[in-house]
């Protein structure tokens, strides 16, 4: 016999959700159950690591203007959602990116000159260390949460208390992909952790026309898995909903669905123009939101943070950027050979004889 569902058990699932929040705009806890232990060292590192991030960003753009990188998708915004994220998972944790989450690949140990080689289409940026547990970024939108399934998998059928995350923006969530690692990882409860950061924008679509349902994180329903919208400006919302959502994995309870709701302060590329479709009105509301205000006017207030430390990290960042592009910058250029040779831990024969012909 069928089970009908009910009007009332239907109206649940069509109610907004409120986004967890933990810090206000002006950096006061509003939510002080949420509050995640996190020590001062650790809560300074967090700041830290924006700082460093929103530095390095602004620099990448420059690099990329002098034709020093190739693609580069700027970052300035998503600081909370990414540095949050990456923050709260352990070391053997993996993470399958998008094109746009550079910056949480090389705080998991991805050295940052790799990064740059792998802008810049060299070989040697997709040769990742051993001990770092991540995928290159995945261009093809969506793609890259298939492949948080299968690692997943993985874990589960070793037995291994590790998760996956995966991050794909608003428009990610429109591909197909998308609902079949959804399902999938419904079905077989895997520790992965789908993050959306919603930025409102796929490149010039506007989140009104990505979908009609309320909210990403309803989304999850179907798939019957967890599913949390997290202001994706508070750096400590998005700790807490990680680490929430890795410790449902890791305890056998499932995937979850995260939809961080953030804004690039930035155009969605080098090669875009956001003044196109987005208006200054807006961009002045999200700016009372930037992560790094928010949380530095909370770390001030505990003493933990000032301008000279903002100053201080902003030169570290710089010097960093410049020894990694070096780096990059003077590796062995490719060749075709070398490329070949690095597909494989032993040539094959038909293709020794194809790499004599570029000789």
């Amino acid at each position: 016999m069928s089970k009908v569902i009910s009007k009332a058990q239907y109206e649940v699932h069509t109610e907004p959700v409120q986004p967890l929040t933990i810090l206000s705009p002006e950096g006061e806890v509003v939510n002080p159950d949420l509050m995640p232990n996190l020590s001062d060292d650790q809560l300074k590192e967090l700041m830290y690591r924006m700082v460093f991030t929103r530095t390095w960003d602004e620099r990448a753009v420059n690099l990329g203007r002098q034709g020093r990188l190739g693609f580069y998708a700027p970052v300035s915004g998503q600081e909370a959602s990414m540095i949050g994220s990456e923050y709260a998972l352990n070391k053997d944790d993996f993470i399958c990116p998008g094109y746009r989450d550079m910056p949480q690949i090389v705080w998991h140990g991805l050295p940052m000159y790799q990064a740059f080689l792998y802008s810049r289409g060299h070989q040697h940026g997709g040769q990742i260390p051993e001990d770092v547990h991540v995928l290159m970024p995945q261009i093809i939108i969506g793609a890259q949460v298939l492949h948080a399934n299968g690692v997943a998998m993985a874990f589960k059928k070793r037995g291994e208390k590790r998760v996956v995350i995966t991050y794909t923006g608003d428009g990610g969530s429109s591909e197909g992909d998308f609902y079949e690692a959804l399902n999938f990882a419904g079905v077989f409860k895997l520790p992965v952790i789908f993050a959306v950061q919603n930025n409102r924008y796929a490149i010039t679509t506007p989140f009104e026309k990505q979908t009609a349902a309320l909210s990403i994180a309803h989304k999850a329903v179907a798939a019957g898995i967890h599913g949390v919208q997290v202001d994706g400006m508070d750096v400590l919302a998005v700790y807490k909903a990680v680490s929430d959502a890795a410790e449902r994995g890791r305890n056998g309870e499932g995937a979850t669905l995260l939809e961080l709701l953030t804004y690039r302060f930035r155009p969605h590329s080098m090669a875009d123009d956001a003044t196109k479709y987005r208006t200054k009105e807006e961009e002045n509301e999200w700016s009372m939101k930037d992560p790094l205000v928010r949380f530095g006017k909370f770390l001030e207030k505990k003493k933990l943070w000032s301008e000279e430390d903002t100053a201080r990290v902003k030169e570290e960042a710089k010097a960093a950027v410049n020894e990694h592009i070096k780096k990059a910058e003077n590796t062995e250029k490719m060749t075709v050979q070398g490329l070949i040779d690095s597909m494989f831990e032993s040539t094959p024969q038909h293709l020794e004889e194809q790499k004599a012909d570029f000789n």
